[in-house]
């Protein structure tokens, strides 16, 4: 089974995913609830622009434990689920992921659009520039750092 799951994930990689889906429905086949192979087919579909298909092998991935990527399966379903519209789902997945894995920065940024998209613009500009303001090693940023946390959750304040 892993020298097959390795194979497939070459695949991908080397830009051959139908051949790579072949070899994972193979053996979904005989694992269907094997975790890794779930979330390989899960990524497998959405680097084709497979989307719904993608959040099944997701949700099976992540509920039957999936350990060494599950940083990964949640962040590829909570963007699945915002790119399907799936707007509350993607949310509470990232959420979920937030609180399990604190310091993976990328979920916040996708956390953000999915923010935007719920109409909570506010809320996602503050969290983008925010991560923005963590990460950035620009001088002329960080020179105003003070001010852009200040004013992070106040946009629409206006001060007479």
């Amino acid at each position: 089974m892993k020298t097959k799951l390795s194979e497939a994930i070459e695949l991908r990689k080397n830009s051959k995913p139908e051949e790579a889906m072949s070899i994972l429905k193979a053996l979904l086949q005989t694992y269907p609830s094997d975790p890794d192979i779930n979330y390989q087919m899960a990524w497998t579909c959405d680097s084709v622009g497979k989307e719904s298909e993608a959040a099944p092998y997701y949700e099976t991935a992540i509920a039957n434990g999936l350990v060494e990527d599950r940083v990964g399966a949640m962040l590829g379903l909570g963007s699945t689920y915002r790119c399907l519209g799936e707007y509350e789902k993607s949310l509470k997945v990232f959420d979920q992921a937030i609180a399990e894995f604190p310091k993976e920065r990328a979920l916040s940024v996708f956390r953000a659009l999915t923010l935007f998209n719920l109409g909570k613009v506010e809320k996602s500009v503050e969290e983008l520039l925010l991560q923005l303001l963590d990460t950035t090693s620009d001088d002329s940023i960080k020179s105003y750092d003070r001010a852009f946390r200040f004013y992070s959750d106040k946009l629409n304040e206006t001060w007479k």
